[in-house]
């Protein structure tokens, strides 16, 4: 079988690290009864030390030369391939707790990992290679650079672990950036964090929107000075040194405002 070129347009980095990918899968620990859904296998390198422990995966792939590959190594009760896009694939007729895997195109990952918030009631949990830059600011602390609209929303949605550094050398082609392995498991939220998303949204959105200003501007046409000052909020700081907790109870003053 001729060598597959790697498409710049589906963003292609091909996992070649052994030691790297043996500890992807110790990390996702697959066993038999699992209803595991890879994203973007490539060439394999994942699928198949994932199939060598379990006996059956679900995988999405967009690129149809990949697909036709892949057809050809596995036989189709072993692998069930899909081929479609990530961002538009119904993940919700694959059954309930999904543990998603992948290593993710870097051109869409912070589109895929809002999709991924949205499914959080169906995963179990999520093991996926991102670039290091957006792993930092998806675990990212308050009063941190990192810190971001991002961190807060997938923060509300799951916990997150960083698990493994991973080096440009790793793949072929090398990307121009650092990568790392992150586990996202879905938080069970109790009543301190529940709130209407959309709210919380709204919330992020605007102040976020300009960092470097005061959260008394940024949040003016949501909030008052005073109401915020009622609601524990310093006007004069900024999104970045607010907590979840800060956010969320934002959020509800705003659900029960209407």
């Amino acid at each position: 079988m001729p060598a597959h070129i790697p498409r710049k347009r589906f963003g292609q980095h091909f996992l070649v690290d052994q030691g790297v990918i043996s500890s992807i899968v110790e990390a996702i620990h697959p066993l038999p009864n699992d209803r595991l859904v890879e994203i973007g296998p490539g060439l394999g390198a994942i699928t198949r030390p994932l199939l060598e422990r379990i006996p059956s995966l679900m995988a999405v792939e967009l690129d149809r030369d990949v697909v036709q590959r892949l057809q050809k190594q596995f036989l189709p009760e072993r692998l069930q391939l899909f081929e479609a896009d990530a961002l538009q694939f119904d993940f919700a007729t694959l059954g309930p707790q999904l543990r998603i895997v992948g290593n993710l195109p870097y051109n869409i990952s912070t589109p895929l990992l809002f999709r991924f918030a949205d499914l959080a009631s169906g995963m179990r949990d999520g093991h996926f290679m991102l670039q290091k830059e957006v792993v930092d600011r998806m675990v990212a602390t308050p009063r941190s650079s990192d810190y971001s609209r991002l961190s807060v929303l997938l923060q509300w949605h799951f916990h997150m672990e960083l698990l493994i550094d991973v080096p440009p050398e790793a793949f072929d082609p090398p990307p121009k950036v650092d990568s790392a392995v992150v586990r996202l498991i879905p938080r069970e939220r109790g009543a301190q964090l529940e709130v209407n998303e959309h709210n919380l949204r709204r919330v992020l959105s605007a102040a976020f929107s300009q960092r470097r200003k005061m959260l008394r501007s940024t949040l003016k046409p949501l909030f008052s000075e005073k109401e915020l000052e009622d609601l524990s909020v310093v006007p004069t700081a900024r999104a970045e040194e607010l907590s979840l907790e800060d956010f969320v109870r934002l959020a509800r003053t705003l659900t029960l405002n209407g």
